[in-house]
């Protein structure tokens, strides 16, 4: 669920395209804040009945970003509830071994902005509050209405980790299959900060990109004249699966999730250590994790928000590790859906998973004038590349220090894979 589109080949085929998603904001006037864009989802309609109208109307958008990418991650997965053959074979789960771990850094946002508007305007008060404001407004909720929704009866949590979210709940996801506790986890991340509060507060802390007058071109990361981040909302969801549950099914297996791990730089509330240790530690653990060598990985999702020094830290610590594989190449996907916060992770695993799949990567836009020690061959241009993935790593950092470093490769019938498969 993105700017760019509700449906995952649309979404892959556009930013193939090069097609930003960045656009100046319609949801509230913003002509008194420093920043008047965002990657924003515009007339969300609750994806054909896959959110039922009514809770499009009261619950909060992260929460219906979430309903729908479950749902949509369940029929990708040849599960869907609704049709014939598929209906069967998702009746057919034990809901008991089916978990949902599906995170949000900022939760109900809408719904708490909401219910201050009505308690402090003149004339309005508590009474009118919306008796939903806070199961809208916690961060569990959205998984949990998904699980009551789905009737999975497997574990279920929501991680907050900022922005590195995504990636702690499809490695925690992938632990509680690994460890016998379900057959099958949806696993992501959902965020809806495009509103008031959100684009406020982040303007404060001088984070976001003030380019007002080309929207289209602020998020542009490595590029010496980057000013900050963009906003994006949206949400991803993977099916993660045991080997055994998806072969047991016949179950359309899109790529394996290898291993991951993170770390926290213990440094500052919303600047990256400058010496990338904390980094270079999360990927080395995620190597040993995954069983993979740094000469296997030739694709990297980067974290790469557009910020002048989070930019740098990571793509030094990137070419410590990797650079001297002449195949490697590097894209970020914020440059052209701008930063979902705890959701990116999760949308950038499902571009991953994508580019592993159709062999093309998509480019790094408004790479204009790359930043001095930039190393451009290592990065993908302005316009699509091919590549044959073998194994890509995709990287996210949250504010607090917190680093996530998570492993893909394409599925192999013939290897001997440790019951480590994903349909997503």
């Amino acid at each position: 669920m993105t700017a760019l589109g509700h449906d995952v080949d649309e979404f892959y085929s556009r930013l193939l395209d090069g097609e930003s998603a960045i656009k100046p904001i319609t949801k509230f006037d913003c002509t008194n804040i420093t920043t008047t864009f965002a990657g924003e989802i515009r007339n969300f309609d609750g994806c054909d009945g896959l959110v039922p109208p009514r809770m499009v109307k009261r619950a909060d958008p992260y929460i219906s970003f979430m309903i729908a990418a479950a749902k949509k991650a369940l029929i990708h997965a040849g599960l869907d509830m609704r049709d014939g053959e598929n209906a069967e074979k998702f009746n057919e789960l034990d809901k008991q071994r089916c978990g949902v771990v599906i995170g949000s850094a900022m939760g109900g946002m809408h719904s708490f902005q909401q219910a201050n508007y009505e308690l402090w305007t003149p004339g309005r008060g508590s009474k009118k509050m919306n008796p939903f404001c806070i199961p809208f407004a916690i961060t569990n909720m959205g998984g949990a209405l998904v699980a009551m929704d789905l009737k999975f009866m497997g574990p279920n949590y929501s991680i907050a980790a900022a922005c590195a979210t995504g990636n702690f709940c499809m490695m925690n996801a992938m632990d509680h299959i690994r460890n016998g506790e379900c057959d099958l986890c949806l696993a992501g991340a959902s965020d809806a900060a495009v509103l008031s509060s959100g684009i406020a507060g982040f303007a404060a802390s001088k984070a976001l990109s003030t380019r007002n007058d080309d929207p289209e071109g602020a998020s542009r990361p490595w590029d010496k004249n980057r000013d900050g981040f963009v906003m994006g909302e949206g949400c991803g969801v993977l099916c993660l699966e045991s080997l055994e549950s998806a072969l047991a099914r016949d179950a359309p297996i899109l790529a394996e999730i290898l291993g991951g791990a993170a770390t926290c730089d213990a440094h500052h509330m919303t600047e990256p250590l400058p010496n990338g240790a904390g980094v270079r530690l999360a990927i080395g653990r995620a190597l040993k994790n995954a069983g993979v060598l740094a000469e296997d990985v030739n694709y990297i999702n980067a974290h790469a928000t557009s910020t002048p020094a989070g930019d740098l830290a990571e793509l030094r610590t990137i070419t410590d590790i990797f650079g001297e594989n002449s195949e490697l190449k590097i894209n970020s996907t914020k440059s052209l859906i701008g930063h979902l916060l705890g959701a990116a992770s999760a949308v950038e695993a499902v571009a991953v998973i994508k580019a592993i799949g159709t062999g093309e990567l998509h480019p790094n836009k408004n790479l204009e004038d790359p930043d001095e020690g930039v190393r451009t061959d290592l990065l993908v241009g302005t316009t699509k590349e091919k590549l044959k993935v073998k194994v890509a790593l995709s990287n996210s950092f949250g504010f607090g220090g917190h680093n996530s470093a998570v492993l893909f490769a394409a599925y192999d019938a013939k290897a001997d894979t440790f019951c480590r498969a994903a349909s997503a």
